[in-house]
């Protein structure tokens, strides 16, 4: 069996004395391993780096097999990342949060959005926002995705400024009031896909993904916030003061 594929690197992992295996993200394959024979070369290494975007051919005998990979050049994005604190735990965090979802089920829309984000990773202004987004999307692949359309409580689609931490569902600044202390901001950026955002506004919405994050994927499967994201969020602060949020549950 075999199949040719684009996808952007999240990992290796060394096999044997001269081998490595390869994680990616795909287009049409998903989150997809693969053995690299040589892979651990000096011609290979620069290759195989996270962040990197690639033309793959795999190739096993079998679907459920390991199979091997053949990886060519296509965007060598590593060594404009490597510099940046903000975008080496941005890139971990963005890997880690992929490892989430079941290995090879396809998520074409996660794939474009890694590699948007990817071309802006070093740029810390945009990153933040960047990062956030795709943690919304991500909640929505998994399952818990926020519903930000329209007021839980009366329907409006006008002011909205909170969101229900039981519901996940938008809640208008009216209707939320006497409830402020306990709902979770909802920054305005989130609801239009072309608007900027300051630091405090990302660094609140860093809270809210955090929360969802943390009530249905962390805490059920017995764990705390990644590292890196944590580390990510600090590499922000350092680089755009103002983004104060630590990103956890404590919004709540």
């Amino acid at each position: 069996m075999e199949w040719r594929d684009e996808g952007i690197i999240l990992g290796t992992r060394r096999h044997g004395e001269t081998s490595a295996i390869l994680e990616v993200m795909t287009r049409l394959h998903g989150r997809h391993l693969g053995l690299v024979r040589g892979g651990r070369s000096r011609k290979q290494q620069p290759l195989l780096q996270a962040g990197n975007r690639v033309d793959l051919l795999w190739r096993a005998r079998l679907d459920e097999h390991l199979g091997t990979f053949q990886v060519e050049a296509l965007d060598l994005n590593a060594a404009r990342l490597f510099d940046s604190a903000c975008a080496i735990y941005g890139l971990q965090t963005l890997a880690g949060h992929l490892r989430l979802l079941p290995e090879r089920d396809p998520h074409e829309r996660l794939y474009e959005t890694l590699g948007l984000v990817i071309d802006h990773l070093d740029d810390p202004a945009a990153a933040g926002e960047l990062v956030v987004r795709f943690e919304v999307m991500l909640l929505d692949e998994l399952g818990f995705g926020l519903d930000l359309s329209e007021c839980a409580a009366t329907g409006s689609r006008v002011d909205l400024a909170y969101v229900s931490p039981k519901s996940g569902r938008a809640v208008s600044r009216d209707a939320g009031e006497p409830w402020r202390d306990r709902m979770l901001v909802l920054p305005s950026f989130l609801l239009e896909p072309g608007q900027r955002a300051d630091a405090s506004a990302v660094a609140q919405a860093f809270l809210l993904t955090g929360f969802f994050f943390s009530r249905h994927v962390y805490e059920p499967r017995g764990f705390g916030e990644p590292e890196a994201r944590s580390a990510f969020l600090g590499a922000l602060r350092r680089h755009r003061p103002g983004a104060h949020a630590d990103g956890g549950e404590s919004a709540a």
